[in-house]
């Protein structure tokens, strides 16, 4: 039965019968001793049910009857009379129920003389061991010492199967194990938290395969202490996984997810170097709708891709409808990413002018992606599909590209060119390479002077400061000479103290505060008060979504001077670009009063398709 790996209880079981049979009126016990010390009831045929359960768990010592005395001291111990001797006076209850007298109990030892178990014979007699008794007990232990080993062995190829060999965590195996034996059976009794850390590659690509394991080294460490007790699992490279169990954090999900970021974020000094976990979470209860372990993961996993395309460094808890969300994201990635590789991504123009003569001083460059059937879209129709990382940045090299081209285009026909403002996105700002230094090398490659280039980010780019980063490569930007627009001002939760600390160039006033411009309005309080902190600041201000000839007017009187909006142009392709710029760009000689400056009938409008948000 050793030999053949069968069940170690029942071997055990076996054992015991097959000696009680050699030697009748006898009843055999073999007990094994866990690394604390305690007791647990292996095999007992012949004695009571009741009475090896009472044996469970018992902590061995000098005076634990028979066997842990046995243990305790790691020799032979023989008893007697159960009854009367004081190794038994704590337990005259058990004794009670047991028709035998005499119990004599030896250790076993493991190849490294440490005690794992006792066997013991229970006699009807007041005697002790027979020369016969002994020679079978040095058999029997000698085939318990095998058994007990080779289970451990076993055990251990298991436990080695499902723990993660770098960071000791259980693996993917033992986290798939733990997570079928769940309970369903009760909504709300355990959740789901899936974990990414956001930057391990950018560890691996820049300081080595080393450092990236010491991170992932100490970020295990440090989740699995702040998770406890609930259990925490490595279950891919950067992937991690925490179910959770206990009543506290079950009760507020969010605020346990909130607590591991920050217990991640303190740096890791790795090689010389400070390394600063990120990481990103997905959250899912068991519930009576979602009453599977496979289904919770589902929503879990779902939350947190939700949460890395949304806003990185976050927590996103499982939400009904939140798959259909992902379902049609994932619709538009692969639309846009059809588009990349077609060929069918633009850029799209539209003037800025100045307000007082309608003089196109600058450009704003705009993505626009070419459907099949022809139809232009706005960035805004297919806005989901920027959140992937890679279509982002793959459509910010091909509007780059794009544009410099235009623009050395426009420079050599001799057209009076000044500015054109390029959208960047908060995955062009964790590119691998500086940022300036990124956009520098497109422009040059189109031998095209960077004074051209306004770099146009979004509030929302611009105070997802979770990595500490943005703040610094937007004045890195800044010193390299390059110009910062901070666009679509007031939609977020802006702060004028982020002017300070990190100013910008020009600041674009959203569409949303030019269309409420009335006397005496909020919004042109609004407009008012930022136009005097731009000037004391030395920011230029321009704004957005102008539509009426009465809006310029107003915004003229509140000391703005530079916009641009349908009153204008919509965004025009290059061709059509070049056409207003040749008749009204500053410089070109055309002087016009607002108004003047038509460029597109009804008709013409329809047919160029503009919309909705900018990229």
């Amino acid at each position: 039965m050793v030999a053949r790996g069968d069940d170690l209880p029942e071997t055990a079981r076996r054992l015991c019968l097959e000696v009680e049979a050699i030697v009748p009126d006898t009843a055999c016990s073999i007990l094994t001793v866990d690394a604390a010390g305690l007791l647990h009831p292996l095999a007992a045929p012949s004695l009571p049910t009741g009475y090896s359960l009472a044996l469970d768990g018992l902590l061995i010592g000098p005076s634990v009857g028979s066997c842990g005395t046995a243990a305790f001291l790691g020799a032979d111990v023989e008893v007697r009379d159960i009854r009367t001797d004081p190794l038994w006076s704590d337990y005259r209850e058990l004794v009670d129920q047991l028709e035998y007298s005499a119990c004599w109990s030896t250790p076993i030892r493991d190849g490294k003389e440490q005690v794992i178990g006792t066997f013991a014979f229970y006699y009807q007699g007041h005697r002790g061991p027979t020369k016969l008794e002994r020679d079978i007990v040095e058999a029997c232990v000698h085939l318990c010492v095998l058994a007990f080993e080779r289970r451990d062995r076993v055990e251990e190829r298991e436990r080695l199967a499902r723990i993660d060999g770098l960071t000791g965590l259980a693996n993917r195996n033992g986290f798939n194990a733990a997570l079928d034996a769940l309970d369903c059976s009760q909504p709300g009794a355990w959740a789901l938290l899936a974990i990414d850390l956001d930057n391990l590659k950018m560890v691996n690509d820049t300081f080595g395969h080393h450092a990236g394991d010491i991170l992932l080294r100490e970020v295990a460490h440090r989740m699995a202490d702040a998770a406890a007790p609930d259990r925490t699992f490595r279950i891919g490279g950067d992937e991690f996984a925490i179910i959770v169990q206990s009543p506290a954090a079950l009760q507020d999900l969010e605020t346990m997810a909130y607590g591991l970021l920050d217990r991640l974020s303190p740096p890791v000094r790795s090689l010389g170097h400070s390394l600063y976990p990120r990481a990103t979470i997905g959250g899912a209860i068991v519930s009576e709708a979602d009453p599977l372990p496979h289904s919770v993961r589902l929503n879990a996993d779902h939350s947190l891709y939700h949460a890395k395309e949304t806003g990185r460094g976050g927590f996103v808890r499982y939400w009904r409808g939140l798959g259909m969300a992902i379902t049609q994201r994932l619709s538009a990635i692969q639309e846009v990413g059809a588009a990349i590789r077609e060929g069918r991504i633009k850029a799209y123009y539209q003037p800025v002018v100045r307000l007082d003569t309608a003089e196109i001083v600058g450009v704003e460059a705009l993505c626009r992606m070419i459907t099949p059937d022809g139809k232009v879209q706005t960035a805004g129709e297919f806005h989901e599909a920027m959140s992937d990382v890679d279509i982002a940045q793959a459509i910010t090299d091909i509007m780059l590209d794009n544009v410099a081209n235009d623009v050395r285009h426009w420079l050599d026909e001799g057209i009076a060119f000044q500015h054109v403002g390029v959208n960047i996105s908060s995955a062009d700002l964790h590119r691998s390479i500086p940022i300036h230094e990124y956009l520098s090398a497109c422009f040059v490659k189109a031998n095209v002077p960077l004074k051209h280039l306004i770099v146009e980010v979004t509030e929302g780019v611009y105070l997802d400061d979770r990595d500490d980063n943005v703040g610094a490569k937007i004045a890195q930007m800044r010193h390299h000479g390059l110009k910062v627009a901070l666009d679509d001002f007031g939609t977020g939760f802006a702060s004028l103290t982020h002017l300070l600390t990190v100013p910008v160039d020009i600041i674009k006033i959203d569409r949303s505060f030019v269309a409420g411009l009335k006397m005496g309005s909020p919004s042109a309080a609004i407009v008012e008060g930022l136009t005097s902190i731009a000037q004391k600041l030395d920011i230029r201000l321009l704004a957005e979504g102008i539509e009426t000839e009465s809006q310029a007017r107003h915004l003229l009187t509140l000391g703005c001077r530079i916009g641009q909006g349908f009153l204008y142009s919509p965004a025009v392709s290059r061709s059509e670009m070049s056409k207003l710029l040749r008749l009204y760009a500053q410089g070109s000689g055309a002087c016009r009063s607002i108004g003047a400056f038509r460029r597109h009938s009804p008709a013409e409008m329809s047919e160029v398709q503009v919309a909705g948000n900018e990229l």
